[in-house]
């Protein structure tokens, strides 16, 4: 892409955003194509990050910041706070624990000492097809409770996802995971969930939270709690199939 070949082009302190009207040749988790219409917020956004830092030393965390950051855009807004926009472990961004609305996909390079990382997010914004848009849910939100919110714009939420991440990782290289993991849990959609671990007759398990270095942590009767990820390409909430790390 463009913005992988500029990267290491520009001085150190420059910061680097590409911003989408629309995208043809997305890319997914796992090689899936990333369709985006007209009315998604589109970005590719190189950060560097010292190897020797907290978030360094944990760097699939990124994708749970800009996950979380693309959340509190809308719902550090004051009026919009219960819009119910949510984060889905591991990179989703999704209306309650019913439909996705956007996803973040994460390349890190380490150089010597510093990790190239360019992280592309995708939210739907005005486009009410193929599933919902944040507007849609501002709309009905209004309905629902009598209020008169305006709708959001894509450039709007594209600045303002920068501007939390920007904050959310200086918190995070100050205190790591535990300065985050509170805001993280507030959003999230998995609290108390089921899932059955290795397959569809899998022993039971219930999720607790994430580990230090952002895999999933479950508990399992008479087993304590161990850390898991994604079984293959996603974390599937319907067939609920995740195995051990």
């Amino acid at each position: 892409s463009l913005i992988g070949r500029l990267m290491f082009k520009l001085p150190e302190e420059m910061g680097l955003i590409a911003v989408a009207v629309r995208q043809t040749q997305g890319k997914g988790r796992g090689g899936n194509a990333w369709l985006s219409p007209v009315g998604c917020a589109l970005s590719t956004l190189h950060i560097s990050i010292p190897l020797h830092s907290n978030l360094g030393q944990r760097i699939p965390f990124i994708q749970h910041l800009v996950s979380l950051a693309v959340v509190e855009a809308v719902r550090s807004i004051p009026g919009y706070e219960d819009i119910e926009l949510r984060v889905k472990w591991p990179n989703d961004i999704y209306y309650s624990d019913l439909m996705k609305l956007g996803g973040v996909l994460v390349n890190s390079t380490l150089i010597e000492t510093t990790f190239h990382v360019l992280i592309g997010f995708g939210f739907n914004v005005n486009n009410s097809n193929p599933t919902i848009c944040i507007n849609d849910l501002i709309a009905k939100f209004n309905r629902e409770e009598g209020t008169e919110l305006k709708p959001l714009s894509a450039d709007c939420l594209i600045a303002r996802t920068v501007t939390v991440l920007e904050r959310l990782i200086e918190v995070f290289q100050e205190k790591g995971p535990n300065g985050v993991l509170p805001q993280y849990y507030k959003y999230w959609v998995h609290s108390g969930k089921r899932v059955r671990l290795r397959g569809e007759d899998g022993p039971l398990a219930w999720i607790v939270g994430i580990d230090d270095f952002g895999y999933l942590q479950v508990h399992q009767e008479g087993k304590g709690v161990e850390s898991v990820h994604p079984d293959g390409n996603s974390f599937d909430m319907l067939r609920n199939l995740i195995v051990p790390k």
